[in-house]
């Protein structure tokens, strides 16, 4: 039987927002330096139009190839165009379509977030699975990742998806058409009762699903929902006052970048207008924390119709704000240390940075940092970027030291069309975790021999 959460907007909100809102009435803009760091490859460049088969980079996540760290790829999400799978060289083995629409009149697929999970026990053996969030069908499509393709440079992801599994918000295909569908997505695998979860936001909604993932036979994977939580989507400021994000009319503050915390079992939402959220991932005694908000948190804004977008006041922000997010709060990983420490990693898709917490306790800011241009190498820098992911273990000769992963929502350089304008061009970018660590003045930790994903254990 589903679970269902709703936290109610007033006495939930009054309580988070004197834990977590107790600021001064003018809240200095942050002044921490932001430090750079250069990306070492990319994959080749997506284009979101009809040549370039509607390809728009979004989300990535890494799998760790079990006995042959340099054969380990990274999946990434294409939205219309379906997903792909990509080498530690940034080339592309595989590329997977999302499923065209039931109907002429219907919304196709359109794949939005990845995740991957290791070990989940499929036909009496254990096997690696890839995760998506369908939006367009609101669905999770499922695939099984074979270590013996990818040591091969073949493709290794087989589809296994359950052909009858249902909607995941939708009660039926007219609301599927609405898109207030699947949208962010966050595996998890409880190690003590070893069963795998699905964590599934909801697109222009504040609801977040939890979903289990499970076998069905016939080498299929099938999910069922088992909870849910609905976020705030408005907040009463220290000041008295009602505040609601900004968003296009009918829409309400998404969530989309998620992580979970596979050995404290803790679920990191991103509420793009709101902050970060820290929320137990057993979800049926969820206690949500804002521990981060962004730069805009209650300042007054304005809708323009004409041009469809929102018009923040910064000259009436009262200082309710965070310092070091700007709206949209995107993409969040983790990287794991020793004694559960480690970093959240969030990335500030408005000022183009991201965002370093310490992993544990109350999450404090460490620091920020920018993927900036690497001329030498020809590849350019992140910026309005979507999704992110981050692993500690050595990955073969070109990332010995670990490796993070990001969506370039604005790749260079650009290409024109026939008509001289230039297209919409996406990609992901890989850095040395190294890079990121050394770039801060008190440098962050590299550790490639405490924590390993495949097991969730402790080596």
């Amino acid at each position: 039987m589903s679970v269902k959460l709703r936290l109610e907007i007033q006495s939930f909100v009054c309580f988070a927002l004197a834990a977590t809102l107790a600021v001064a009435a003018v809240q200095a803009q942050s002044t921490a330096p932001v430090a750079t760091v250069r990306p070492k490859l990319e994959t080749p460049a997506l284009f979101d139009d009809e040549a370039g088969g509607e390809a728009d980079a979004d989300d990535p996540s890494i799998w760790l190839h079990p006995v042959a760290p340099a054969k380990s790829v990274m999946v990434g999400t294409k939205k219309n165009a379906g997903l792909s799978v990509y080498d530690l060289a940034g080339q592309e083995l595989q590329a997977v379509s999302a499923p065209p629409p039931p109907t002429p009149d219907d919304a196709p697929g359109r794949f939005n977030n990845v995740d991957v999970v290791y070990g989940f026990t499929l036909g009496g053996r254990s096997v690696d699975l890839a995760v998506t969030t369908d939006r367009g069908r609101d669905k999770l499509r499922i695939y099984t990742i074979d270590p013996a393709k990818a040591a091969q440079s073949q493709a290794p992801l087989v589809d296994v998806t359950d052909p009858d599994a249902g909607f995941v918000f939708s009660a039926d295909q007219a609301q599927v058409n609405e898109q207030t569908t699947a949208y962010g997505l966050a595996l998890y695998r409880n190690r003590d009762s070893g069963r795998t979860f699905a964590f599934v936001s909801q697109r222009s909604r504040t609801a977040i699903a939890k979903l289990e993932l499970f076998d069905i036979g016939g080498g299929q994977v099938g999910y069922r929902k088992i909870a849910e939580v609905v976020l705030p989507e408005s907040f009463t400021l220290p000041n008295g006052t009602s505040w609601t994000p900004c968003n296009d009319p009918g829409d309400l503050a998404q969530v989309e970048g998620m992580v979970v915390d596979q050995e404290l079992g803790i679920l990191y939402a991103g509420q793009e207008d709101v902050g970060i959220w820290r929320i137990s991932a057993a979800f049926e005694a969820a206690s949500p924390v804002l521990v981060d908000k962004v730069r805009e948190f209650g300042v007054p804004y304005t809708y323009d119709t004409e041009e469809e977008e929102c018009v923040i006041n910064y000259a009436a922000d009262p200082g309710y704000g965070g310092k070091y997010l700007s709206a949209d709060v995107e993409g969040l990983t983790i990287y794991y240390t020793a004694s559960n420490q480690g970093y959240l990693l969030a990335s500030s898709q408005g000022d183009d940075t991201f965002a370093v917490y310490d992993r544990r306790g109350a999450n404090r800011f460490i620091g920020s940092f920018a993927i900036a241009d690497n001329r030498r190498r020809g590849v350019d820098g992140a910026q309005e970027c979507d999704g992110a992911a981050v692993l500690n273990v050595p990955l073969g000769p070109a990332f010995p030291l670990g490796l993070l992963v990001t969506q370039d929502g604005a790749n260079t350089p650009d290409v024109l069309d026939a008509e001289g304008e230039a297209r919409d061009n996406t990609n992901f970018k890989f850095t040395p975790w190294q890079r990121v660590a050394q770039a801060f003045s008190a440098p962050l930790s590299i550790d490639t021999t405490s924590w390993n994903p495949r097991t969730g254990y402790r080596l």
